[in-house]
């Protein structure tokens, strides 16, 4: 009798969602329209807030000099922090420091959410630029990370805009050591075998409004290098620096870790072959 009862209201069930023409569970729409699964513009508003850092690129762990800090700080706004050179297309009269190739740390956006597409448009971008726009497409969404489909966009008075597309994936990170850097550190490479690895200690003096002082051995003494231009931000735990050295512009980030007196840096490089390797440093704060 109880099997018969539980059938009965089984049929009923079937033939009331196909009356109204209704759709399996897994299809159905959720209270804010995305279908059940999707990444909805309420996941998206309860987990953005944060310091997002890139980690993968079309399913391929990023390069450390391809990384990109969001700094999200409400479902409105967010500031971006981008040390750029691969990929960039120079511009007619591009100078070493153009808007092609960006050193940029904490550059103003505003945020648009429109179901699982967030919109981030600087808002404060070099002159010579119309707009910069990062919109990404979520795919998936939690406290500790997103997927996306990310489309790049950037319009430069006179030419035509540049667009990348690519898959990315993003984690959040809670450190800032943006203070903990300020001093003098002393350390070597640790990875051996790496075009870093030349045996040697280094020396840099990080200060606080954003310059640095590389310093090289005379005998037993430390002397300040001869390189120009030397700045340096640090955006959650990215390292992003550049220098003039005999003309040429140079550039590095590193993703750090300071503990106290103790400063690791990591970074994921690719070789003249295409070979990926990691490079590591340790260093030591110097007491003044």
């Amino acid at each position: 009798m109880k099997k018969m009862i539980g059938l009965i209201i089984a049929l009923t069930l079937v033939l009331s969602l196909c009356a109204c023409g209704g759709q399996p569970a897994a299809e159905q729409e959720t209270e804010n329209g995305a279908a059940s699964g999707e990444v909805t513009q309420a996941d998206i508003e309860k987990n953005i807030v944060g310091t997002w850092i890139k980690f993968e690129v079309d399913g391929q762990p990023a390069l450390t000099n391809e990384k990109i800090v969001f700094d999200i700080v409400s479902t409105t706004g967010a500031y971006e922090s981008i040390s750029q050179t691969n990929g960039a297309t120079p511009f007619d009269g591009a100078t070493p420091f153009d808007v092609a190739t960006p050193f940029s740390y904490n550059d103003k956006g505003e945020v648009d959410i429109n179901g699982n597409v967030v919109t981030i448009t600087l808002t404060n971008p070099n002159p010579d630029v119309k707009s910069v726009e990062n919109e990404f497409t979520i795919t998936d969404i939690n406290d500790s990370g997103f997927t996306a489909n990310r489309k790049f966009t950037l319009a430069i008075e006179g030419t035509d805009p540049l667009i990348r597309e690519e898959t990315v994936t993003f984690v959040k990170v809670n450190d800032d050591y943006s203070d903990d850097i300020i001093g003098t550190w002393e350390g070597c490479c640790t990875s051996e075998g790496s075009v870093f690895d030349d045996g040697q200690d280094h020396r840099w003096e990080y200060k606080d409004d954003g310059t640095f002082v590389y310093y090289v051995k005379n005998g037993d003494d430390w002397v300040p290098s001869e390189d120009t231009m030397n700045e340096y931000f640090v955006a959650g735990n990215l390292l992003c620096s550049r220098w003039m050295e005999n003309g040429q512009e140079n550039r590095e980030w590193w993703e750090i870790s300071i503990d106290g007196d103790k400063m690791n840096w990591t970074a994921l490089r690719e070789d003249e072959d295409g070979k990926t390797f990691t490079a590591t440093f340790e260093m030591t704060k110097v007491e003044e």
